[in-house]
């Protein structure tokens, strides 16, 4: 039986907010959910400032790789 992995949780750095000031803040760092659909047009799901994921368009943000421990701690507080 094969065993499906889950989709590591990424991490993204805003850098646009205009016209979402109240639900994204620049240079912060805001968790994102995979989802492959809304990639595939362009977007990202993004866990906001109301803490609710939401699909934003992909160039407002700034993906970032980070180490698995220091994946988990950033976590912790972006969440």
């Amino acid at each position: 039986m094969k065993r499906t992995r889950r989709p590591r949780a990424r991490l993204a750095v805003c850098i646009k907010n205009k016209g979402y000031e109240a639900s994204l803040e620049i240079g912060k760092l805001y968790r994102v959910i995979f989802d492959k659909v809304a990639e595939e047009h362009g977007y990202l799901r993004i866990v906001d400032e109301s803490g609710e994921d939401y699909g934003y368009a992909a160039d407002r943000f700034f993906a970032i790789d980070v180490p698995k421990p220091l994946e988990r701690a950033l976590l912790k507080v972006a969440c």
